[in-house]
């Protein structure tokens, strides 16, 4: 048994998520979270809530709240829809809590004891209509690069270039709207990346195994144009962790916040440590995972994230971890995603396109979502989401090949045999085709999944259903039964061991679907299968069942066109 730690990327406070953020991290770490309990790994899955910088104050402000009581109530909506997708957190965490406000500051105290921090006088846009500094996302304007319109003074959402707020053309406070700016000295504390560059190069090219999407993102950061730079992590914000505390360092920083990349990676480590408080458990129950001195050096860490996280997860949150000359877990695997694009364009947040989380689980529940969408994972390029894709995968994979599965062999077996497994009978060739079949594809699915390939994982997973319902239909155990009944018997019998057998694979991408299924086949066995013979054996004669509810049931047209034109891309 190993031990594994897995984080996603921690969504931002303001507001309610797209379908497209779910698949970029959340989904995928629970999917492989999942695979890896199944094969009994011991699993610590965190993830939390970013609830510092301008996105949280401006929510805030447009929902005429305090922004705490905001983050407060939007933590709870977004726990409530992890749980309406069955996201299996170990811990569903907060970057505004006191544990990460006290790590926050740990590791900015000891870059400063190695020499990682420098306090530079910079130039920063002040607005006069609203008598602040305006962080880089309180200013907006057109990208240079690209010609957005709506691009930020940090990054352009359209295409991703980092920028700074004087880049951007006819820039404007986001704010107010004013383009009353003008351009004030402020005091601010640097990371020295570049000082790391070389710790930083060396541990990714000692990534061999990396995707191709990660390691190339972060090359191109720490080569392209001047390379990797020093980079700011403190901003004029209320909200957040405090620059300025008992036994910092610096002094003359009051007023000042770190900035959110800096402190929101920290909360993978400060949610691991408020699991902890929140169970009951000592600090070496959470150290164990994250101090390498301390037991975490036999951890595999593995995170997930769209490709617009990796620069931070490559360069400056490794960069913090160096550079505290503390011994914490460094990740060892990223897994990345490109973009979900949806009906033609992109999903955003910000300008309200797409299909949301809450949306989905009015629609449908959960299982159908997680299956497209997994299904369909951006892992190698873009992938879009339409509707009619959306309804074609529903009906053919979920309903026709699994659900009908279900269906038709638990309702023969009860009409012919009452609900429980009958005796008598032998298999024959055909049953030993399809065990001989069967185990290999289970065994390139396992490998699949531990190299969290998951569209290739669902593709094989697929084709065990379908292998499942192809011995059905060939083996025809509805006319063998007219003249031996016995022999339908066992046909019957390992039909409904496939049940129990489809239930347990298939839960890390279906979990209420697989539920149902050992339900029904009452069965509370779910360990994973060994051989495929001794799997498809372990519901004997005389084992009772009931003929579950339809397990999936088709998208009609109506109803396709008609949410088409209920969810056109536009959200209030």
């Amino acid at each position: 048994m190993s031990r594994i730690l897995i984080t996603s990327a921690i969504p931002y406070i303001n507001g309610i998520k797209h379908l497209g953020n779910l698949v970029g991290s959340q989904l995928p770490a629970d999917l492989y979270a999942r695979y890896m309990r199944c094969r009994c790994h011991e699993v610590m899955f965190i993830c939390a809530t970013d609830e510092h910088g301008t996105p949280a104050e401006l929510a805030a402000a447009k929902a005429g709240k305090p922004v705490a009581d905001y983050c407060a109530e939007m933590w709870a909506v977004q726990a409530d829809l992890a749980k309406g997708f069955r996201l299996s957190f170990d811990h569903f965490g907060r970057s505004s809590s006191q544990r990460n406000h006290v790590l926050t500051q740990h590791f900015a105290a000891k870059l400063a004891e190695n020499g990682f921090i420098e306090e530079v006088t910079e130039s920063q846009v002040f607005s006069v209509a609203d008598n602040r500094f305006l962080p880089d996302r309180y200013i907006e304007g057109t990208c240079p690069n690209c010609g957005y319109d709506k691009a930020r003074g940090d990054q352009c959402e359209n295409c991703t270039k980092q920028l700074d707020p004087t880049d951007l053309i006819d820039a404007r406070s986001a704010v107010s709207g004013s383009t009353e700016l003008e351009v004030r000295e402020t005091k601010h504390l640097y990371l020295k990346q570049k000082s790391l560059k070389g710790e930083i190069e060396a541990w990714i090219d000692s990534q061999q195994d990396w995707p191709i999407l990660t390691t190339s993102i972060a090359r191109k950061w720490l080569h392209d144009g001047d390379g990797l730079q020093d980079r700011g992590i403190t901003r004029d914000l209320s909200w957040g962790v405090p620059v300025q505390f008992d036994g910092a360092p610096w002094q003359g920083m009051e007023g000042k916040v770190f900035y959110v990349w800096f402190d929101a990676p920290i909360e993978y480590i400060a949610g691991t440590a408020e699991w902890a408080d929140a169970n009951g458990k000592t600090e070496a129950d959470w150290e164990r995972w994250w101090r390498t001195d301390k037991g975490a050096d036999d951890v595999r860490y593995v995170q997930f994230m769209g490709k617009d996280n990796v620069p931070f997860h490559t360069l400056s949150f490794p960069a913090t971890i160096m550079g505290s000359r503390e011994p914490w877990k460094k990740v060892d695997y990223i897994k990345s995603f490109n973009y979900l694009n949806y009906d033609g364009g992109q999903f955003s947040t910000s300008q309200g396109r797409g299909v949301f989380m809450e949306q989905a689980l009015s629609i449908l529940p959960a299982d159908y979502w997680r299956w497209w969408l997994l299904s369909h994972a951006p892992e190698n390029a873009d992938s879009e989401f339409t509707w009619e894709n959306f309804q074609t995968s529903v009906n053919k994979d979920l309903a026709d090949v699994l659900g009908n599965f279900v269906s038709r062999i638990t309702k023969f077996c009860r009409s012919k045999y009452g609900e429980a497994l009958p005796e008598g009978g032998q298999t024959g060739e055909r049953a030993q085709a399809l065990i001989e079949e069967l185990e290999t594809r289970t065994r390139a699915y396992e490998t699949h999944m531990e190299a969290m390939e998951i569209r290739k994982a669902a593709t094989e997973l697929r084709t065990i259903w379908v292998a499942g319902n192809e011995y059905l239909q060939s083996a025809a155990p509805w006319s063998v039964f007219k003249e031996d009944p016995d022999r339908a018997a066992a046909m019957v019998r390992l039909g409904l061991n496939l049940v129990r057998l489809y239930a347990i694979l298939s839960e890390p991408f279906i979990p209420d679907a697989s539920a149902a299924m050992l339900k029904a086949m009452n069965c509370n066995d779910k360990r994973w299968p060994g051989p495929i013979a001794e799997a498809l054996t372990a519901l004997q004669p005389g084992h009772a069942f009931e003929t579950p509810e339809v397990l999936f049931a088709k998208i009609a047209d109506e109803d396709r066109e008609d949410w088409q034109k209920r969810f056109s891309g536009i959200r209030a």
